[in-house]
């Protein structure tokens, strides 16, 4: 029989800020050791798989760049299967210009085929108004995720990709497409990857609305962790269900509990 295989997020689900989640290191690297395969999967766009790699190997995770698949390698390769060798002009940072580069695209500032809109720490209105008359000559407006907000250091949040966006629909009367999740792009790219069909393939997230919508959405299994930013309150707010809700990675160490998971048991565990 195939081995199950498992696409799983990363902030909120490993680790937070800089310091891993109780039982994370010793469930992904049991994942390693039982060669059940498995991708990390992420809507932050700035840092590139080597970075991301790097900052899992400090911490302990004995993870690969092949391991970790971020929006901005999804929307490059998206972007490279509909237009070889176009220009974009770009909104982001480090981690989603590599992956346009290395899909072939030209960074141009005037008459691209794209307008691309990452994560940024740093963003001009200048460029932002760059950006709309572009859109309004006919650009293209693409997305490497719509998350509204991003949480950060000490319970905070920055303005997310999503919300940028926002503005720039709002100005210019163009819908964007977007290419994370929870977009069926992202999440068929990341299936494929691990060369897993549909009912071989489990999502751990913390997030409602991109891991488990779009997990769902697919017809993957899906485990809702509650050590990020959904709470057992906030799943009255939803149409949906995670198939397992865990209250930490942890809990999947229960080998009862990872069974049933990998068994595709559609009876919620209750933690």
């Amino acid at each position: 029989m195939k081995k199950k295989g498992f696409l799983i997020d990363m902030d909120g689900v490993i680790y937070k800020g800089s310091e891993p989640i109780p039982g994370a290191v010793d469930f992904i690297n049991g994942l390693r050791e039982r060669e059940l395969p498995f991708l990390f999967l992420t809507n932050n766009s700035q840092r590139t798989s080597r970075d991301v790699c790097y900052k899992l190997n400090k911490m302990g995770f004995k993870v690969n760049e092949e391991d970790i698949f971020t929006c901005a390698m999804a929307t490059a390769r998206y972007l490279a299967s509909k237009k070889e060798n176009g220009t974009a002009y770009v909104i982001g940072e480090g981690g989603l210009l590599t992956e346009l580069h290395n899909a072939g695209y030209s960074i141009v500032d005037d008459q691209p085929d794209y307008v691309i809109i990452g994560e940024g720490r740093t963003i001009m209105l200048e460029s932002v108004d760059k950006a709309l008359n572009m859109i309004m000559k006919g650009a293209k407006l693409i997305a490497t995720n719509l998350d509204p907000n991003c949480p950060v250091a000490d319970g905070k949040y920055r303005a997310g990709c999503g919300a940028l966006v926002a503005m720039l629909e709002c100005a210019s009367g163009v819908q964007a497409f977007s290419v994370g999740k929870p977009s069926p792009v992202m999440m068929r790219m990341a299936r494929k990857a691990l060369q897993l069909t549909t009912d071989e393939t489990v999502m751990i997230g913390d997030t409602m609305g991109t891991d488990i919508l779009g997990a769902g959405s697919m017809g993957f299994t899906t485990v809702l962790t509650l050590t990020g930013v959904t709470s057992r309150e906030d799943l009255v707010h939803f149409g949906y269900a995670p198939d397992f809700i865990i209250e930490s990675i942890k809990d999947l160490l229960n080998q009862n509990l990872f069974e049933r998971v990998i068994g595709r048991s559609l009876v919620p565990a209750e933690y």
